[in-house]
C-alpha cells in the first residue's frame, strides 16, 4: 500500500474499504462470514507465495480479459468459489486487482471488529516458534483485554527483538532500533 502521505493511500483505502464492506454485508446476509474470510485468507496466501500472481494483479499491462481469465483459472485450480470466488472475479473484471490485498485486509478488519477481536501486527527478525507466538498472543491479549488476531511479518533487518503495532499503539523493541539509539547517543558524546 502507498505511504500515508501520498495521493494514492487514501484513495486505495477508500476503494478497498468500499469493496470489503459490500462483501462483508453480503457474507453476513448469507451467514457465510467465516467461510468467506477463510477463502480470502487462502487467496491472500496464494498472492504472497507467487511473484507471478503478484505481477498479474499489480501490472496494468494486462487487459481486464487477461486478468479475468487468469484469475478464473487460479480460482478453479484452488477450489475457491462461492462469495469469495465471485468477489475476486468481480474485482478482476472491474480492473481493481491492484487493490485486492488491501480489500482482503479491510475485510479481515471488519470481521475482527464484528467479533470484538483486536488485530495486532508483530514484526520479527525470524519466524517464531509456536511457543513464542503463543506467549506473544497471551501478552497482547492481557494488554488489549480482548481476543487478539496476530499478523506476523518477518523482517531480517531487525536483527532480533520485535515490533508490535496494535491499534494506534506501537512498541519497537528491535535490536536494530536499540543499536541506532546507541549510535545516536555515541555521536552526541563526541
Amino acid at each position: 500500500m502507498a505511504q500515508s502521505g501520498s495521493q494514492e493511500g487514501p484513495l486505495l483505502s477508500g476503494v478497498a474499504l468500499r469493496y470489503a464492506s459490500a462483501l462483508f454485508e453480503l457474507a453476513r446476509e448469507a451467514n457465510a462470514v467465516d467461510a468467506v474470510a477463510g477463502d480470502l485468507a487462502r487467496f491472500d496466501q496464494l498472492i504472497r507465495g507467487s511473484s507471478d500472481l503478484q505481477r498479474l494483479i499489480s501490472n496494468p499491462i494486462f487487459t481486464a480479459e487477461e486478468q479475468s481469465n487468469a484469475i478464473g483459472a487460479i480460482l478453479d485450480k484452488a477450489g475457491l468459489s462461492g462469495l469469495a470466488g465471485n468477489f475476486i472475479r468481480l474485482v478482476a473484471s472491474k480492473r481493481r486487482l491492484f487493490a485486492l490485498p488491501d480489500m482482503i485486509r479491510a475485510f479481515q478488519n471488519l470481521v475482527s471488529d464484528a467479533k470484538g477481536i483486536v488485530r495486532a501486527q508483530v514484526t520479527l527478525a525470524e519466524a517464531p516458534s509456536d511457543t513464542v507466538l503463543n506467549e506473544i498472543k497471551a501478552a497482547l491479549r492481557d494488554v488489549a483485554k480482548a481476543d487478539v488476531a496476530v499478523d506476523v511479518k518477518i523482517d531480517p533487518s531487525l536483527i532480533g527483538g520485535l515490533i508490535v503495532k496494535m491499534g494506534s499503539r506501537m512498541v519497537d523493541a528491535s535490536v536494530r532500533t536499540k543499536l541506532n539509539s546507541i549510535r545516536l547517543a555515541m555521536k552526541e558524546v563526541r
